[in-house]
């Protein structure tokens, strides 16, 4: 667990801090929007839909020119993870061993674990980035 959540972290970071480059380092809208890709592609699972998510696309952050496109990007990131928790809520515990999607990627509970694993990894280089957009 946790005292740091994505949107207290990015509560008062403006579209010019979002999009601010450091040592070659993605922004932090491209870190929102990575994190959102996988939560997007996993909920269309939850919804009955096919995986359809590729690594080599999950950095294509669309261009973030102004405050509403921020704006916009974390407005997506937080329905889609708002929906995605609302169908892991209502999931039967039993369905946590079965496969996810294809038995390759191993079950539901060993995928929603690396969500969130993968969530708090890029949370952490947000807030990272966040302290050199404030210097």
């Amino acid at each position: 667990m946790t005292g740091v959540h994505l949107y207290g972290l990015l509560e008062g970071v403006t579209f010019e801090q979002a999009t601010a480059s450091f040592n070659n380092f993605h922004t932090i809208a491209e870190q929102v929007y990575h994190i959102n890709y996988y939560i997007s592609a996993v909920l269309k699972v939850l919804q009955g839909g096919p995986l359809d998510a590729h690594d080599k696309f999950s950095w294509d952050c669309p261009a973030i020119n102004s405050e509403a496109d921020w704006q916009q990007l974390q407005s997506k990131c937080r329905g889609d993870a708002e929906a995605f928790a609302k169908f892991v809520e209502a999931m039967p515990e039993e369905k946590l061993l079965q496969d996810f999607a294809d038995p390759k990627y191993g079950n539901w509970h060993r995928n929603l674990t690396c969500i969130l694993e993968h969530s708090h990894y890029h949370l952490g280089q947000i807030a990272l980035s966040k302290k050199l957009a404030s210097l």
